[in-house]
């Protein structure tokens, strides 16, 4: 379990069916540079209206293709960037001006591991110094942040003696992810975001930092928010997994619902896009055409339905609402397909397959 400390109390006041981490209809808009005599102002639809909720102890997969507002949610949730509207709550408390918990106490709360594992080093500290800052700024003597960084570079697997006084520059890319890990847990916190964490990292040295994050999840009672294009490592590691497309949540939840039983097509293309072992299970064809619609500008309806191969008049006009697919509440997607009211010719062939998926089930 989680060691407490005096000046870092990680009390859980909500109780563990409560959710750690509630965001509600977030959006954040970027404004883009015009040329002299353009007036009309311009924004990049970089998050849009993102609502989700991470339970206490779980990992929250966030998946879609470059551009799709993953990392920006992330920077977004960790006030790194501003939101424009939309409210959070952690742990059944508001989040700076939405009232409640201070900003300083939901930063220590929240920390983030990034996918530059260099430039997220101070190249002029020490690893030893570099673990331990953080924590005297928040109050902790430097004996005890000393103390607390050695006990922390020994559980990542860097023995003090060996690495303590070296710079990041004297580390492999590993070693260096070992640290910001490190330095993330060296605030106590409770959640933590892991922004393509290990994308940089090949894959002998992946495995190893995903089984260290795993282990460190059950001894320091954790919750991961992790961000990553690569479907395999999300589907080890997380419970539950949320697919962006162009600033919006398209689908969500539980991770064998939606990688055995995928509503939305541009799921089912990005699961299709996975390389496989299995001769007989390959792609023989490119699942998805185009590219994505310029986020300056997006389309009134649904945002996929340029790329997407079922789409219909109805897609084009009206953007579709997430809802529940079937009787499964924890499964939803934003699909006309699996809205019975929308219109949509194929809705009776998805609806169906969803009633034979629960009676064989």
């Amino acid at each position: 379990m989680k060691t407490e400390n005096k000046l870092f109390p990680t009390e859980d006041k909500g109780g563990p069916a409560q959710p750690l981490l509630v965001v509600k209809d977030l959006k954040k808009y970027f404004p883009v540079r015009g040329g002299l005599l353009n007036r009309e102002k311009k924004f990049v639809h970089a998050v849009d209206g993102v609502s989700f909720s991470v339970a206490k102890g779980k990992t929250l997969g966030i998946v879609g293709e470059s551009g799709c507002g993953k990392s920006s949610t992330a920077r977004v949730v960790a006030r790194l960037n501003e939101p424009d509207s939309g409210s959070m709550i952690f742990d059944g408390e508001g989040v700076a001006e939405f009232g409640g918990i201070e900003f300083k106490e939901f930063r220590r709360n929240l920390q983030m591991v990034f996918q530059d594992s260099f430039a997220s080093l101070n190249p002029r500290l020490t690893i030893l110094d570099t673990v331990a800052y953080g924590p005297q700024v928040h109050g902790v003597s430097r004996t005890e942040a000393l103390e607390r960084a050695n006990n922390l570079l020994k559980r990542v697997g860097l023995e003090p003696s060996m690495f303590g006084q070296r710079y990041p520059h004297e580390l492999s890319g590993g070693q260096r992810q070992r640290v910001n890990i490190a330095r993330a847990l060296a605030f106590q916190p409770r959640l933590v975001i892991l922004d393509e964490a290990v994308a940089a990292l090949d894959k002998s040295v992946q495995a190893q930092v995903l089984n260290l994050l795993q282990e460190l999840k059950v001894e320091h009672d954790l919750t991961y928010l992790f961000i990553s294009h690569d479907l395999h490592v999300v589907h080890y590691i997380s419970d539950e997994v949320m697919v962006m497309y162009l600033g919006q949540v398209v689908e969500k939840g539980p991770v064998e619902d939606i990688y055995g039983n995928a509503r939305h097509p541009y799921t089912r293309a990005l699961l299709s896009a996975v390389p496989s072992m299995d001769p007989d299970n390959r792609t023989q064809k490119s699942p998805l055409a185009g590219d994505p619609p310029n986020p300056i500008n997006p389309p009134s309806g649904c945002r996929f339905c340029a790329r997407c191969a079922h789409a219909e008049a109805v897609c084009e006009s009206l953007a579709p609402k997430l809802m529940a697919v079937g009787s499964n509440t924890e499964h939803m997607v934003a699909c006309h397909m699996n809205d019975a009211q929308s219109g949509h010719t194929q809705r009776v062939n998805f609806v169906a397959a969803q009633s034979n998926e629960e009676v064989t089930a």
